[in-house]
């Protein structure tokens, strides 16, 4: 049942665990956003440089201003006409982990429509990291099947939702934005 995975998923990011979750792009590694051993837990498990920073995720828009100082008004709108999932770096992260911001001090974040992503994040009450579930540079995994087994024996908790899916999905579009309403593509 939906209710008992994010209970499950819930006490492990509690706990400072790290979690395998499907999200509304692809299997994720997850844990909370504002603990700084639990991200270098996954910098950790990914093989990554900790110069690459983490996207996160949120249930609503309207938790932005929790995280970034200056939200560019069009970001509502970007998010709420986008077809596919976009994640949007901000300039001027605050109230997170130290190692999930970029050194220049950005952060990507997404607002999720996905139902087990959402409801977890209700649950939680705080961001949760969200990186593609695979060891760096190695390819991202299209579906569960092919997550590489050093990352599900890596994580505390494999989430057990989703796990038949064989829809491929594609990582979100990325795209940076100015505080004053500038942007550009990093990934189409």
């Amino acid at each position: 049942m939906l209710k008992d995975e994010v209970n499950k998923a819930y006490e492990v990011l509690t706990n400072g665990g790290l979690i395998l979750y499907p999200t509304d792009t692809i299997w994720g590694i997850g844990c909370d956003a504002t603990n700084a051993e639990a991200v270098e837990k996954v910098y950790k498990l990914k093989g990554r440089a900790e110069e690459k920073s983490l996207i996160v995720l949120l249930d609503s828009d309207h938790k932005l201003q929790s995280y970034i100082k200056e939200v560019p008004e069009v970001a509502y709108d970007l998010i709420e006409y986008a077809e596919n999932p976009l994640t949007i770096v901000y300039s001027g992260a605050k109230n997170l982990a130290t190692n999930a911001i970029a050194k220049d001090g950005s952060i990507g974040i997404r607002i999720v429509k996905h139902e087990f992503c959402q409801q977890l994040l209700q649950r939680f009450r705080k961001p949760l990291i969200s990186t593609s579930a695979n060891i760096s540079g190695n390819p991202s995994p299209s579906t569960f099947d092919d997550i590489e087994d050093t990352i599900l024996k890596g994580v505390d908790y494999v989430v057990n939702w989703e796990q038949d899916n064989r829809k491929v999905n594609k990582p979100s579009t990325i795209m940076k934005l100015e505080p004053g309403g500038l942007f550009t593509f990093i990934r189409k």
